[in-house]
């Protein structure tokens, strides 16, 4: 497990060239720090071979905030191939589900090394005509459809229907299914409503709402003993001490 301390990168020349802002909210300071946080996995994954003295044949990397509705086909297992979901590459930044074996892998993750490679090569960033604001959909969990790799919150729709459909895929670089009146978007301008409580439990169901209130009503010695426990399951900790992030949790309610 690592827990990532951010540091802030030099915006060289090469990354000028090679990434667009439009659609980062702290600009390409953000899509390095991102890659870095990306590459960062792969540090782990050799650490992990060394001490158990193998290598992985596939890697399969996904989010913890993610969610699937259904199981991998076989199929995505391509050697030739790094795969992500339909609708999830995001410009070719997706970072909700990636498969491929371990060379593939090894290139895919190698978000932030790769850079100076890629500028020299001559590789620059392609404007689209008509230009577009590529912003990133927030569901509502409401949504009757399935939302496998979408981003969502608890809150009363405020666009679905014939307002979706006015919208249209084409304008966000990430979209989950949507037809047929089965997504529902929030307004992810806004803060999370007043009340999101109440709505989250309503549409969850019983048993993670009863997590949710747990987690609300924990004080810091029980999230002390579950961080404990969580870091004796890790093969690796890489990260603050359970007491910090406990503390982070109690001044933030």
């Amino acid at each position: 497990m690592r827990i990532r301390r951010p540091v802030r990168f030099r915006e060289t020349e090469g990354h000028m060239r090679l990434l667009s802002a439009g659609s980062s909210p702290n600009g390409i300071q953000g899509l390095l720090q991102y890659f870095d946080l990306v590459e960062g996995c792969l540090n782990m994954i050799a650490a992990y071979e060394t001490q158990g003295n193998f290598t992985y044949d596939w890697i399969l990397r996904t989010r913890v905030d993610g969610y699937w509705t259904g199981p991998l086909d076989l199929k995505a297992f391509k050697t030739d191939s790094y795969i992500v979901p339909e609708g999830s590459r995001y410009g070719g930044l997706n970072d909700r589900l990636g498969i491929g074996n371990r060379s593939i892998s090894d290139v895919a993750l190698s978000r932030l090394s790769l850079l100076p490679n890629l500028a020299s090569a001559g590789f620059n960033r392609q404007y689209k005509y008509p230009p577009s604001g590529d912003i990133a959909p927030v569901a509502s969990i409401a949504s009757p459809g399935p939302l496998s790799g979408a981003k969502c919150r608890p809150c009363a729709p405020h666009c679905k229907g014939e307002c979706i459909e006015k919208l249209g895929p084409e304008k966000w670089l990430g979209w989950t299914e949507w037809r047929n009146g089965s997504l529902e978007l929030c307004d992810g301008s806004q803060p999370w409503q007043e009340g999101w409580e109440d709505f989250f439990d309503k549409v969850a169901g019983k048993v993670t709402a009863d997590m949710r209130l747990k987690v609300k009503e924990m004080t810091t010695e029980v999230c002390l003993q579950e961080m404990k426990g969580l870091k004796k399951k890790a093969g690796r900790w890489n990260g603050p001490d359970p007491i910090e992030i406990c503390n982070l949790g109690s001044t933030s309610k």
